[in-house]
């Protein structure tokens, strides 16, 4: 079983590591970038869910469900703006 100290590292660690990679990320990268943070965020749905499942308590069941909505919200939220991002590139053929 984990510690909490050893779950704050490895979350510190987790966050610099996404920050310094990120951050070294070309402009021109960013969407393909977001489209594929969307499967992690789909992972992240997939395990906030199996905690909501293994939950026995009420503060459990609540952050499990807290997780599974705002997880499943990030995902949605990402491919929209995949998309509205994808659609700046396309030549409009108005005429």
């Amino acid at each position: 079983m984990l510690t909490g100290f050893i779950a704050l590292y490895i979350f510190m660690l987790a966050a610099f590591t996404g920050y310094e990679i990120i951050g070294r990320v070309p402009s021109i990268l960013h969407t393909p970038l977001m489209s594929g943070s969307n499967f992690v965020h789909g992972i992240v749905v997939v395990g906030a869910l199996f905690a909501l499942l293994n939950a026995t308590s009420v503060t459990e069941q609540v952050i499990g469900f807290a997780g599974v909505l705002l997880g499943a919200g990030n995902a949605a939220g990402g491919y929209v703006v995949t998309e509205r991002m994808l659609q700046m590139f396309k030549s409009s053929d108005k005429k």
